[in-house]
Parts: structure tokens; C-alpha cells; sequence
């Protein structure tokens, strides 16, 4: 037998990468709407669950990536992950419609993320480990199959729940993940060699006991934390409590000499966890909005051109993020040829002004009483302007702590990082029950929820504009941290 190419090794773990993005954005697409239209929920706690879902699915890698590194191996707990990703798929695509099922299945949804997620990314890195170029390359394939899979799940899965019902759009999830494995079983020998150390030994049963028998605990501790509000809000403070306590001790252990780098890289985190804040609307406050308020007939000149689902629009994000990578790629490029690399301070502070431009498109449109159903070319243009912002910003994050965080230090800052995402996620939720309605009242009359949308909106251009004030009055200081930092890795110059 031959010995797989770095390529189709790759594509082993692209696939299953690409079917579970499918999922879990299938999923995205329609769960917020699930709960407010079949369950009844109201706005606000259907956005508070939907944050703190998404903060405990930031927050479980960290422990995913270090059973993946130090106990069981990165292949194993990918397989593990994804297999618990499916049942939590299959919960959901259950007939019976209750809170406490939906509960189950949201806990086990993020114990199979918390191995999947970090561990299927280490696997790219073991592939391409010592070619930087072409792991360069692999991520950037990686990446675009992400957005690839969203997009075609985001577009799919309301489509099945118009036509068929919202089980069968949680059934495309299991059954596009399913596929995945089934085809990893058989591919699974491409990868023999490949990840991290425990890999590469025989299993240890005990070990692999233990972690099987911790996925049902995390499952329904999970499940109890999003049930009770007050407890899933506590532990979000906690976590973030845990980061700031986590960053502190890191900058007192740290060398005179790595400081200017920690302090750059802490100012430019507290930058991109606001992004969150922003990023967590498309699939709350914007997808109600959506909803209540904007035309679903794509049209010119009084002629359909074809017509979106409130939950379809979402796909607009990942949609412009394949058109605009290019060619932001192709401008880096550019400039660096020409000796003008853009500091990621200045990136920062463009992709806010760019947030901001979507905020303001979206509260013009929501700021005529006499037109309470907008434009869907609206949603276009604010999704451009915010896609383009997220690629300045949150595109930048993880490449913002390999470059100015110490190299020992560096996949523990990189867990820090994602937990803290996960606080500004949910801290997003709170912000989109600014436009809060109770159930009922906005799909009766489109003027009433319009107001409220238009308040929320000119609050977030409000908060967006802070955001760019901050990031301008930061600039001389994180350039002058990011100098110190540069002279301080710098080699020095042997003596005459």
C-alpha cells in the first residue's frame, strides 16, 4: 500500500471539517426560530439561550484540546466529537418538540464541539508541521471549506423546515455528519502517523473509559447551565473572571523583555471581543428583524427574482466573506510589496469603521414608520459591510496571539482567547434583547417591532463609533508597545 500524499491526508480531515460545519450552521439557521416560533419562547430568552449556547461552545475547546494533546490523542477525540455532534443532531431531529429535549441536545451539541473543534484543527497542523507555506496554503483551503459548508447549510436547512418542517432541517445536519464519519471509516488510514503524541501509543482503555463517561456528565451539566438562566449567566462571569485572572499571572510571570508583546496583544483582545458583540446579532436580533420587518422577494424594477427565508439570510455573511477574502488578500499583497504593511491596530480600526457603515445602513432602513417592511437589498449591503469588518477584525484574532504571544505560552493563550469570545458572545445576547418583543406582538404588525429594531440599531452604530474612538486613541500606544516588542525578539548583534 502506498503512503498518502500530504494532500489526501488533508482532505481526510477537510471533509469531515466541511459536513460539520454544515451541521452546526444548519443548525444555527433555524434553532433561534425554532424557539421563538414552535416552543413560544420569547425574544429575550431565546436570545439569552441562544448566547450562552455559544459561549459554553467557545469555552469547552480548552478542554478539548488538552484531551486531544495529553490524553487520548487529536484523531480520537476528532472521531469522539464528531459522533457526539451527531447524536446531539439526532436529539434535535426528534419529533417531540420540549424545552428539556432541545436542552439535551444543545448540552450534547457542545461537549462534541468542545472535542471536535481545536482537534480537527491540530490535525492540519501535524499534516504540514515544519512547511510553513503550504500549511499557510492548508488553512487557507480549511477556512473556505468552512464557509463553503455554512453556506450551502444556511441556504438548505429553512428550506427543508418551509417545506417539511423544522425536524427534518435538524435530520440534514445528522445525516450530512453521519456521511462524514462513514466516510472517515474508511479513509481513516490516511491519517495513521498523524497527531499528537498520545496518537501515535496504543489507546489507553482507562483514559478513553473515563473520557466516554464524561461526555454525558458535560452533556447534561451543559444542558442544566442553559436551562437556568442566573447559572448559565454565573458561569459566564466566571469564565471571564478566569481569563483576566489567567492574563495577569501570565504578564507577572512573564520577562521584561516579552511584556511589550503581552501588553499589545491584550489591548488588540479587548478590540476583537467586541466584534463578538456585533457578530452575535446575525444570528439573533438580525434574523427577528429579518423576520418581522424586511421583504423576502428579491425583486428589480417590480419583477421577483427569488425570495429568502428569515433564517437564509445569514448566509450572506459567509456568501461575502468568499467574495471579499480575495480580495482583501490580494490589497495585503499589494501593500507589501510596496513596503506599506497595515499594523493590525489599523485594521482593527478600519473593520469597526466598516461595522459601523453596517449599523447605519441598517438604521436608515429601519428609520421610516411609513415603510415598516424593508428592502432585502438592504440586508445585502449591511451583511457586505459587516462580512468585511469581521475579515479586518476576528480574521486577524488567532494570528494576533502567535505573533506577540511567547511561543510556550502560546496554545493556552490561544484556549484564553476562544473563552473569552464565548463571554463576548453571550455578552452579544444581552445586547440583542435591546430589541427584545414579547412573543406574538411583532409578527402581528411589522410597525410595532419596526421602532424597536431601529432603537437597537442606532444603539450598535452608537457602540460601534466608541469602539472606533478607542481603537484611534490606542493606535500610538500599541505602536510604540509593538516596536518595544520587535527590538525585544530581535536577535542581537554580535560583537566587533
Amino acid at each position: 500500500m502506498s503512503t498518502p500524499t500530504r494532500a489526501q491526508q488533508f482532505s481526510v480531515v477537510l471533509i469531515i471539517e466541511l459536513w460539520e460545519r454544515f451541521g452546526f450552521y444548519g443548525i444555527q439557521a433555524v434553532l433561534l426560530l425554532f424557539m421563538v416560533e414552535r416552543l413560544g419562547m420569547d425574544d429575550a430568552r431565546a436570545t439569552l439561550l441562544w448566547g450562552a449556547f455559544t459561549a459554553l461552545l467557545y469555552c469547552t475547546p480548552v478542554l478539548g484540546g488538552w484531551l486531544g494533546d495529553r490524553v487520548l490523542g487529536s484523531r480520537r477525540c476528532m472521531v469522539i466529537g464528531a459522533t457526539t455532534l451527531a447524536f446531539g443532531y439526532l436529539l434535535m431531529a426528534l419529533p417531540a418538540s420540549t424545552t428539556t429535549l432541545l436542552y439535551v441536545a444543545m448540552g450534547a451539541v457542545v461537549a462534541g464541539y468542545g472535542l471536535f473543534k481545536p482537534n480537527a484543527a491540530n490535525l492540519v497542523r501535524s499534516i504540514y508541521a515544519g512547511d510553513d507555506s503550504r500549511l499557510d496554503a492548508a488553512f487557507t483551503l480549511y477556512y473556505m471549506s468552512v464557509n463553503v459548508g455554512s453556506t450551502v447549510s444556511i441556504l438548505l436547512s429553512p428550506w427543508l423546515k418551509d417545506r417539511f418542517g423544522w425536524h427534518v432541517a435538524f435530520a440534514a445536519s445528522f445525516v450530512g455528519l453521519s456521511a462524514a464519519l462513514a466516510g472517515y471509516a474508511l479513509l481513516h488510514r490516511r491519517l495513521e502517523g498523524i497527531g499528537s503524541t498520545p496518537d501515535l501509543v496504543p489507546l489507553n482503555r482507562g483514559r478513553a473509559a473515563v473520557t466516554l463517561a464524561g461526555i454525558p456528565v458535560v452533556t447534561l451539566a451543559s444542558a442544566i447551565v442553559l436551562q437556568h438562566p442566573a447559572l448559565a449567566r454565573a458561569c459566564v462571569w466566571l469564565a471571564a473572571i478566569g481569563v483576566v485572572a489567567f492574563a495577569a499571572e501570565l504578564f507577572r510571570r512573564s520577562s521584561r523583555a516579552e511584556r511589550p508583546g503581552l501588553l499589545t496583544m491584550y489591548l488588540l483582545t479587548l478590540q476583537a471581543m467586541l466584534f463578538f458583540v456585533f457578530y452575535q446579532q446575525q444570528a439573533t436580533s438580525l434574523t427577528l428583524f429579518a423576520l418581522r420587518n424586511v421583504d423576502l422577494h428579491f425583486g428589480i424594477g417590480g419583477t421577483t427574482l427569488f425570495t429568502m427565508s428569515p433564517g437564509q439570510f445569514q448566509a450572506l455573511n459567509p456568501i461575502w466573506i468568499m467574495a471579499l477574502s480575495p480580495v482583501l488578500a490580494w490589497g495585503y499583497s499589494q501593500l507589501g510589496r510596496q513596503g506599506r504593511d497595515l499594523p493590525i491596530a489599523v485594521k482593527f480600526l478600519l473593520g469597526f469603521t466598516s461595522i459601523g457603515a453596517a449599523f447605519l445602513v441598517w438604521m436608515l432602513s429601519a428609520g421610516d414608520p411609513a415603510h415598516p417592511i424593508v428592502s432585502p437589498w438592504i440586508m445585502v449591503a449591511g451583511y457586505g459591510l459587516l462580512s468585511f469588518g469581521e475579515l479586518l477584525t476576528n480574521g486577524l484574532g488567532y494570528a494576533m496571539v502567535s505573533r506577540y504571544v511567547p511561543k510556550q505560552t502560546g496554545a493556552l493563550m490561544m484556549g484564553a482567547y476562544s473563552v473569552a469570545a464565548g463571554v463576548a458572545l453571550y455578552l452579544g445576547g444581552i445586547v440583542a434583547n435591546w430589541a427584545a418583543i414579547p412573543h406574538g406582538l411583532g409578527t402581528l404588525d411589522p410597525a410595532i417591532s419596526l421602532p424597536v429594531y431601529h432603537a437597537l440599531f442606532l444603539r450598535l452604530l452608537l457602540l460601534a463609533l466608541g469602539v472606533m474612538v478607542l481603537c484611534a486613541l490606542l493606535l500610538p500606544l500599541i505602536a510604540r508597545l509593538d516596536r518595544a516588542h520587535k527590538l525585544a525578539q530581535a536577535p542581537a548583534s554580535p560583537r566587533m
